[in-house]
């Protein structure tokens, strides 16, 4: 489906390569198994080839430009994705589906629609020459309709790697040199120089002096933000101690050696019961080798040793009792973004689809704030104590009602940063990412704070 628009405006050049990523990850499974559901709480692996491309022109249609219907029936099956909620997993089956083929043909088609428009279409909604209609940008302009599907795309193209890291490793294929990703140089000496069996000899908390943050951003400006990021708060912050790194394999894994997957203590009544009924007893991906004991981490393409150094990726219910396990706490939100203040946030880590893993949290020296914490954008999204919630003046957009408003519900919990697999334009300060707190496969860690 790689069919090109021309000419290229800067944004329509952005939606092309987005493309090329999503094209790119639905490549690594093998085609026998796109019907398979790696994750209960999601659809189908097929279920998002459509709705990709349905999304666009669903969002395009009438407001960017006139997209008459071809299949109306196929842009209801993919408007909507699915929310990991708590129960209510879907039931249903492969043969439910369109085909393959039928899929690939609406895809297609529907590319081939939307670049007709884009060809032809200013971003300011002027068309550039004959054979198209000037329709006006009802419910948001050009760019902000541009943008939205730019980062819906790119949020996707996350999202599906945590679907698709679940799928049994014979059921995807690896390219050369995509499963060796492994810490080179000097970021490697230096984590060599400071680290002892996962944990960093270096002082591990960082003094944060009392002052004031701001959520969120102005809707002047013109910078292109989702509905929840708007909304400026201005929050004074008492002075807080928070980890230099994000906490590591190696420091989860004593939590886990102590007792902490057995001990009531440090969970939450709702956790606690998840964890048992789920008969939750270690962090996703990891496994212990029959014989030895030695704990293995499964990675995209490979199930390697546990390396030490790597940030863990837990859910906010685990992170949670880890927190308590030591004495400490989640941050909140603001904790979290004051922290952060300094930080180069898009220009040092490991970000924006550049590798399929995380590195050592300390391999980004140079990604690291005025207060000295180190690695917050990149390597890893982190939770925070903070659920979910609108800023001052919240306003849904027009064309996407439920995208944020629909998750003011308290069951969510704010996360901040990035990860590998996250696109170098959603590393900004403001963006905020959120999740259920019992859902593990997040490429999600954390940072403890104590007062």
């Amino acid at each position: 489906m790689n069919r090109d628009p021309a000419p290229h405006h800067p944004l329509v050049q952005r939606l092309i390569d987005a493309r090329h990523i999503t094209d790119a990850l639905f490549s690594i499974v093998k085609p026998e198994y796109l019907y398979e559901r790696p994750i209960r709480e999601r659809h189908r692996i097929v279920f998002y080839i459509g709705h990709l491309e349905a999304f666009d022109r669903n969002l395009f249609d009438e407001r960017l430009c006139p997209l008459p219907a071809f299949d109306a029936s196929l842009d209801a099956l993919f408007a909507f994705g699915i929310d990991p909620v708590d129960g209510g997993l879907p039931t249903d089956v492969p043969a439910d589906w369109p085909s393959l083929d039928a899929v690939r043909a609406y895809g297609l088609q529907a590319r081939e629609q939307i670049d007709r428009e884009l060809a032809a279409l200013n971003v300011d909604g002027r068309p550039q020459g004959q054979g198209s209609q000037s329709h006006g940008t009802q419910g948001g302009s050009a760019e902000q309709l541009l943008n939205v599907a730019i980062e819906h795309r790119l949020m996707h193209a996350e999202t599906l790697a945590y679907m698709l890291h679940q799928l049994p490793l014979v059921q995807k294929i690896a390219e050369v040199g995509q499963s060796q990703n492994r810490n080179t140089g000097e970021s490697q000496t230096r984590a060599a120089r400071t680290r002892r069996d996962g944990k960093l000899d270096q002082a591990p908390m960082v003094k944060v002096p009392a002052g004031s943050t701001v959520l969120g951003m102005t809707r002047e400006g013109g910078r292109f933000g989702w509905d929840n990021e708007f909304g400026e708060l201005r929050v004074d912050v008492p002075a807080f101690e928070i980890d230099r790194y994000m906490v590591t394999n190696g420091a989860f894994r004593e939590f886990l050696l102590a007792g902490g997957y057995h001990q009531r203590a440090w969970w939450q009544d709702k956790d606690w019961a998840w964890k048992e009924s789920e008969q939750i007893t270690h962090p996703a991906g990891w496994s212990q080798r029959a014989g030895d004991g030695e704990w293995l981490l499964r990675t995209m393409f490979e199930e390697i040793p546990l390396p030490l150094d790597w940030p863990v990726y837990v859910s906010h219910a685990e992170a949670s009792a880890y927190a308590r396990w030591a004495g400490k706490a989640l941050p909140t939100e603001a904790q979290w973004q004051r922290a952060a203040a300094g930080a180069p946030h898009a220009a040092s880590g490991n970000f924006d689809f550049r590798q399929w893993d995380p590195q050592a949290v300390d391999a980004h020296p140079d990604n690291v704030s005025a207060f000295g914490v180190e690695g917050q954008f990149g390597n890893g999204w982190e939770w925070t104590c903070t659920l979910f919630d609108a800023l001052p003046g919240f306003e849904p957009f027009p064309f996407y009602l439920g995208y944020s408003a629909n998750f003011f519900d308290g069951q969510h919990y704010v996360l901040k940063g990035g990860s590998a697999r996250t696109a170098k334009c959603m590393l900004r300060p403001e963006f905020r990412n959120w999740f259920q707190p019992r859902y593990q496969y997040v490429y999600a860690g954390f940072r403890c704070v104590s007062v």
